[in-house]
């Protein structure tokens, strides 16, 4: 176990210019960032490099988080309208805080209708990256190619497929696409999930392998506390809540990250300064780095898969791409697995996490694409780039051909060297 650890941290901290030292600035500057995961995508212009001379793509492999959605949990919505409801019948609640329970309690009623389920918003989004991914590489579509497409029996994931494939068909009509959405798939696309008795476990996911700070003392050193709640309680020390004001608080910041996926953002824009919630971004960003140390290796089911059918799309080459849809702790994970970016860096301290693990670019509807080139000219090297958001994505641990591609048959030995270095366990 111990050798495998060294291994895997020895792997994972390679220095990349990906490291971003104003991230602080950037999230205080944009709300959108500052809500992390539970904000929406960004689209935004990305210059993408041509490739080698002679190359041409061919075969896309694809994982995409669902679009926009409500709340994945109730909770979302009942935890901090319990306790305003309770503050305001002991006198508890500031001026503001009366105002905000009474546009709360109002707002939350379609939201806790409607759970988890996928926004129109997020149909557009899952519309608009098949658009583009269509624009970017209309040669991998071109003929009577074959898609296949797979989805988390999550029906806020099977809605983003079918937007995203309807959109797909409609620029190029000739495709055959097949979609398919069962439990025996979460194994790949959510590989936690899988049914019980197929989830599969592998070594080097030991929760204590590494030294860090408890969140709860990381929002203490970090966190205006006594700043957000003074503003809604008169007396915030007489607040109670089951879970204390460490969960209080990531009610609160989910809270405010996900509404204006369906709604106007300015509607409770004036519960937490920009420096208050930029101060939450950065906690639970850690919070959910954490969660990505012990869960990284679990998504070995989901390399594996990317690696099998790729290695089939490349000798058959008549399958134009494959569609997987699933979550954002898969993409989190699995990005961290690969360390793309620097992404999957242990850092010394935890106030360095922030320099290169951002949540918000796992954002809804995050996406990956592997895009694979050929040489119709005779070179038997397959190039590939991953494109990260519609971004060029950089892999710290093997060496670029050009630019951000790199030959498939490095990747591969990179990821059979992860799979060997984390075997599989009986639990």
């Amino acid at each position: 176990m111990k050798r495998i650890l060294i291994f895997a941290a020895m792997l994972l901290s390679v220095a990349v210019s990906a490291q971003n030292y104003n991230v602080l600035e950037e999230v205080k500057a944009d709300r959108l960032k500052a809500a992390g995961m539970e904000g929406a995508y960004r689209f935004e212009e990305n210059k993408l490099t041509p490739s080698p001379k002679g190359y041409r793509p061919f075969y896309i492999s694809h994982y995409g988080r669902h679009g926009s959605r409500y709340a994945w949990t109730s909770r979302a919505y009942t935890e901090i309208g319990d306790v305003l409801t309770e503050a305001e019948q002991a006198g508890n609640l500031t001026p503001f805080g009366v105002s905000f329970l009474e546009r709360y309690l109002k707002f939350c009623e379609v939201p806790i209708a409607n759970i988890g389920d996928l926004v129109q918003l997020g149909e557009e989004q899952h519309a608009r990256i098949a658009e583009e991914m269509a624009r970017n590489f209309p040669k991998v579509f071109s003929g009577h190619k074959r898609v296949d497409a797979m989805s988390s029996v999550s029906g806020r994931c099977i809605v983003s497929m079918a937007s995203f494939t309807t959109s797909l068909q409609k620029q190029f009509p000739k495709i055959d696409i097949h979609v398919k959405s069962n439990h025996l798939g979460m194994g790949i696309v959510a590989p936690p999930e899988a049914p019980k008795g197929y989830v599969r476990h592998f070594e080097g996911s030991d929760p204590d392998s590494l030294t860090r700070e408890k969140l709860s003392q990381f929002i203490r050193r970090k966190v205006d506390v006594d700043g957000i709640m003074g503003h809604i309680f008169k007396d915030p020390s007489a607040v109670k809540h089951t879970g204390g004001t460490t969960d209080l608080l990531y009610w609160l910041y989910m809270f405010m990250g996900n509404y204006p996926n369906y709604s106007d953002p300015d509607l409770f824009s004036d519960v937490l300064t920009d420096e208050q919630y930029t101060q939450l971004w950065e906690t639970y960003n850690y919070s959910s780095y954490l969660n990505d140390i012990t869960e990284r290796y679990q998504m070995i089911p989901l390399l594996e898969n990317i690696l099998e059918y790729a290695g089939i799309a490349i000798v058959n080459q008549d399958t134009a791409a494959d569609l997987r849809f699933g979550h954002d702790y898969v993409l989190e994970a699995f990005i961290a697995l690969l360390n793309l970016d620097g992404f999957g860096t242990i850092p010394e301290k935890a106030d360095d996490v922030k320099y290169w693990f951002q949540s918000y670019r796992i954002c809804k509807a995050t996406n990956l694409q592997f895009v694979f080139y050929h040489s119709p000219r005779g070179n038997k090297d397959i190039l590939f780039k991953i494109l990260w958001n519609g971004s060029e994505a950089s892999i710290p641990a093997l060496r670029a051909v050009s630019g951000p591609y790199y030959r498939w048959d490095d990747f591969v030995t990179y990821a059979q060297g992860i799979i060997t270095a984390h075997p599989e366990t009986e639990e």
